[in-house]
């Protein structure tokens, strides 16, 4: 028996170490995350609640495959039982639909969408409890943005001039020119009964305003009133730079001004007893980014900053809780905060913190009595999801869009703090190899934010053109740098790259290469640098000026020359206030050292070259610029490669599905596998790659 028993012992342990082994097997086998995952993510987008808190509705953005037709991301409109979890599609398939918003009785939801062949957008609504949608605008352009007015029996919406028959026959004729930036179009304010059809004599629209640009609203919880944001012209420069705060009677459809910020303004809401308004707005004319949040007394039309002095963060949005109560969410570094500030002292009291949850979450969207919350959710590991929160625990998550995720093994991912050259405290994220192995050195990508008024969060940082958890799995460390003039980290800092161009804040993330590569895991020798934008910019500088500490580069809708550049965008006057300080005239020498094209010469980089044919924001003559300088000084790797139809970004799925493929392609080439920059270019066809299918 003793002997039989040990034999049943050894018999176990063997078992026990076979299965291990297999489960590690097992483990070991699964695959890390592939280019054609990223792009198969789904994401959840513009979630709300009922009033009453029961139902969730949300938007899933549904990827295109690479055989669809050319176009954005499907739209996908679902209902959540906040109580029960029942899961209800409410609007599916080839769709696209935006802006959900819940009747005030909460029988209805409304959302923006367009159906049928060479429809216009229009305001939809569908009953809750089933039923089929009723079209309710019958709008003669696109509707741009809509609310229900108080007591649900009317909504207003904003949509642009038609254009007159004349304007229309003269196009027929071919006599339909640009008179640049003259010809504009303004948005107006409508309003029309949500009971009658569209098609309806009952439904005709009323027009509220004229001769102003309206890009949002909020209505007064009795209905007298509608604030609005808006403009004077339709340009994209003003949406940025100059926008108002205009009141509109209800009775008199009188338009009164109630204040010109002349700066950045954000998200307007009006106090339940109508009498203040809570906006967000930038600190003054050269803060970059909206950053405070203000109290407008409709009294005296008096003008507060609720903002605590030198705040370490932005605030991006804010609400009302109760006349008394105001709530705000702040991005503060990597993470985000939700604060009450109650009267009389509004004093700023934090109630729910991203970084323990592990959670970076959305504006919020509460029930009527502000028992609960919900949220769009993202985390390292988790895309985007809809999260509840009952004003106490945790947050807890409600869908899981992506289950296939946890098939796949992931790098690390986590907060680094380092020190720049003058001493300033920075931070970033950083994303280790799936099989990191300490003590060993790694191929580095630095992918650089736009704007540069953004930054990055510790969330899900794998898209089309940041592929993080790719990277990953690629066997390279992915780096992300909150560089100076970064938001987040207060107005002090995103000042630091006002009139400074590429100086400190090109400097932030060159010491942070070399702070990885010296007391981190980096290769010196093997260092990519990417982004879009100011990004791009970025990927420019470092192809030129820093080019020592960088093998490859990728510029995307990147600016190359910082004259041209203010003389070609859609936004110069935001480029004026709140980035260069000057007007042009003044700092001509300053743009030109600013400009990669001046350092082209000395480049050791690799440069590829990806845009927007259609960019108005950076006009593609950027990308041309910096190529052509590149190639003129007989540099033997750099590619140029636009992208018809696309702006500033890539919309649709095939600049998504290339530009993915072929940035990776060219960090693969010339940073893993350090090809020799003279020897021969990647392959230009990479369609196989992303399976297209061709006859």
């Amino acid at each position: 028996m003793k002997h039989s028993g040990n034999r049943s012992n050894g018999f176990f342990r063997f078992c026990l170490l076979a299965a291990v082994l297999c489960a590690g097997a097992v483990l070991g086998a699964q695959p890390v995350l592939s280019p054609a995952d990223v792009l198969n993510i789904r994401t959840v987008r513009n979630t709300v609640i009922s009033p009453d808190g029961h139902w969730i509705a949300y938007i899933v953005s549904v990827p295109r495959a690479a055989d669809e037709e050319a176009g954005r991301a499907w739209a996908e409109l679902y209902v959540l039982s906040a109580k029960t979890g029942e899961n209800k599609p409410f609007v599916v398939g080839k769709v696209n639909v935006s802006s959900p918003r819940w009747s005030p009785d909460g029988s209805r939801l409304a959302f923006l969408t367009k159906r049928g062949q060479g429809a216009l957008t229009q305001v939809w609504a569908i009953p809750v409890d089933g039923g089929e949608a009723q079209q309710l605008s019958g709008s003669e352009t696109d509707v741009e943005a809509f609310h229900w007015l108080p007591g649900g029996q009317s909504i207003a919406y904003a949509a642009p001039l038609p254009d007159s028959k004349r304007e229309k026959d003269l196009a027929k004729k071919g006599y339909g020119f640009i008179f640049f930036e003259e010809n504009l179009k303004s948005s107006n304010l409508y309003v029309i009964p949500a009971g009658a059809r569209a098609d309806s004599a009952a439904g005709k629209p009323q027009p509220l305003t004229e001769n102003i640009h309206v890009l949002d609203m909020a209505p007064s919880a009795d209905g007298r009133f509608i604030v609005l944001l808006a403009t004077e012209k339709n340009l994209v420069d003003h949406e940025y730079m100059f926008k108002k705060i205009y009141r509109l009677d209800m009775a008199t459809r009188k338009l009164e001004e109630l204040f010109d910020p002349q700066k950045k303004l954000g998200r307007i809401d009006i106090s339940p007893d109508g009498k203040r308004i809570v906006f967000t707005a930038a600190f003054d004319q050269k803060d970059h980014a909206v950053s405070q949040v203000y109290l407008l007394d409709l009294a005296d039309n008096g003008v507060r900053n609720l903002t605590p002095a030198d705040f370490p963060g932005h605030v991006t949005w804010a609400a009302w809780q109760d006349d008394r109560t105001i709530l705000c969410l702040a991005g503060e570094g990597a993470w985000n905060n939700l604060y009450r500030l109650a009267a009389p002292a509004l004093r700023w009291k934090k109630i729910l913190a991203s970084q323990p949850a592990g959670v970076v979450f959305s504006a919020p969207d509460f029930s009527r009595d502000f028992k609960k919350g919900v949220f769009n959710g993202s985390a390292w590991n988790i895309p985007a999801d809809v999260f509840l929160w009952d004003g106490k625990k945790t947050p807890r998550r409600l869908t899981n869009l992506n289950p296939w995720l946890a098939e796949r093994r992931l790098g690390r991912q986590e907060v680094i703090r380092y020190t720049a050259r003058d001493g300033q405290a920075l931070e970033g994220i950083l994303v280790y190899p799936v099989d990191f192995q300490a003590g060993m050195k790694y191929p580095l990508i630095v992918s650089v934010h736009g704007g540069p008024e953004a930054h990055h969060a510790n969330d899900w940082l794998s898209g089309y053109q940041h592929p993080a958890q790719v990277l990953a799995g690629k066997g390279y460390l992915a780096f992300y740098p909150n560089y100076r003039a970064s938001t987040g980290y207060g107005v002090k800092f995103a000042a630091w790259g006002y009139h400074d161009a590429a100086g400190k804040e090109f400097d932030d993330i060159a010491d942070g290469i070399e702070h990885l590569s010296k007391n981190g895991p980096a290769d010196a020798e093997r260092v990519g640098l990417g982004g879009g934008s100011y990004g791009g910019y970025a990927a420019a500088w470092f192809g030129s000026y820093y080019t020592r500490l960088v093998r490859a580069a990728v510029m995307f809708v990147g600016i190359s020359d910082l004259t041209s550049k203010r003389l070609s965008t859609d936004i110069p006057y935001e480029e004026l206030y709140v980035h260069s300080g000057k007007p042009i005239e003044e700092m001509w020498e300053l743009s030109l050292q600013r400009s990669p094209i001046f350092w082209a010469r000395q480049s050791k980089t690799a440069m590829l070259i990806l845009g927007g044919a259609n960019d108005t924001r950076v006009d593609p003559a950027q990308s041309k610029e910096f190529y052509r300088i590149l190639k003129m000084n007989n540099h033997p790797a750099v590619r140029l490669v636009q992208y018809p139809g696309e702006g500033h970004g890539n919309r649709r799925q095939p600049g998504r599905i290339d530009f993915l493929y072929r940035h990776l392609q060219w960090y693969d080439w010339y940073v893993r596998d350090k090809k020799p920059l003279d020897g021969p270019l990647p392959p230009l066809d990479i369609s196989d790659a992303y399976g297209l299918k061709l006859e």
